[in-house]
This record gives structure tokens, sequence and C-alpha cells, in this order.
């Protein structure tokens, strides 16, 4: 046996093709009018319709995009141990000393607004200023010494 004698066991089955002449003529057999006589018909399920009447998105009002605020500031994240490293002891913390060090990017050239999240651990006493920075961040930084000017 070689790779040309190979055949398999059923051929593919193919769609009967209707409409185009022979023994099944006018409506092809497709009754008449309407979406399911036409080509390439396809009706959406039950329970599609069921889903679309659900609102997709709840708490946004008709019109999402006039709704929901898109100039929110969103603050760059910064964790502890990243201050942890990059900062020496009674060193002032700020944007713009965030942005000399390497720990945040400008945006469109501009310092962006910084948050301050406790992950990792400060053993410096640090000088945060011009920051926002969560609960467990302001008990670690006053916990080793340092302060939260606002």
């Amino acid at each position: 046996m070689q790779l040309h004698n190979i055949k398999k066991a059923s051929s593919n089955k193919e769609a009967r093709r209707i409409g185009r002449g022979g023994k099944r003529g006018k409506t092809s057999g497709r009754g008449h009018k309407g979406q399911k006589s036409r080509a390439g018909h396809r009706i959406r399920p039950a329970e599609r319709d069921m889903i679309k009447k659900i609102p997709k998105l709840r708490g946004h009002g008709k019109n999402r995009a006039r709704t929901v605020n898109v100039d929110r500031i969103r603050p760059v994240a910064v964790n502890l141990k990243n201050l942890e490293v990059a900062f020496a002891d009674g060193d002032r913390v700020d944007p713009k000393t965030l942005v000399a060090k390497g720990q945040v990017r400008t945006k469109a050239g501009r310092v962006p607004t910084v948050k301050i999240l406790g992950m990792g651990k400060l053993t410096k006493k640090v000088t945060v200023a011009n920051c926002e920075v969560s609960k467990t961040a302001r008990e670690a930084i006053e916990k080793a010494g340092g302060t939260i000017l606002s």
C-alpha cells in the first residue's frame, strides 16, 4: 500500500443544494417568502431574546458615554517596598521625587497623581507629601516614624 492508494472509509456529506433547476422548482421546498426562505438565513435562539431584554450595564443610565466619569484622574500606585528601596532615611517622598527616582513615569509630560499602597515593609523614616495614602500604608509610615503631609 502506498499513499496514493489510501481512501477514506466514508466521504464528507455535502448539503443538498436546492433551487438550481431540476426537480425542485419555484420555492424549492422552502415554502413562501420570509426569513426562512432566504439564503444564508439564521434565526436567533429564543434565549438570546430573553437576554436582550436584560439591561447590559445597570446603573449607567441611557447613554453610558455621558454618565460614566471619563475625566476621572486615576492615581498611579506605588507600594511601600518601592519606597524602601528607592529612598533613604529622612527623605521627602512626593510625586516629583518619585519621578526623579524612576518609580513613576510622567504622563504627557506631567507629573501624575500618586497613591501609596501598603504592600511590603517600610523601616525608614520618610516624609510623604502631595500623595494619596491608603489606610495600611498610613499605619506603616507612622509606625516607622515617618509623617504624612496633606
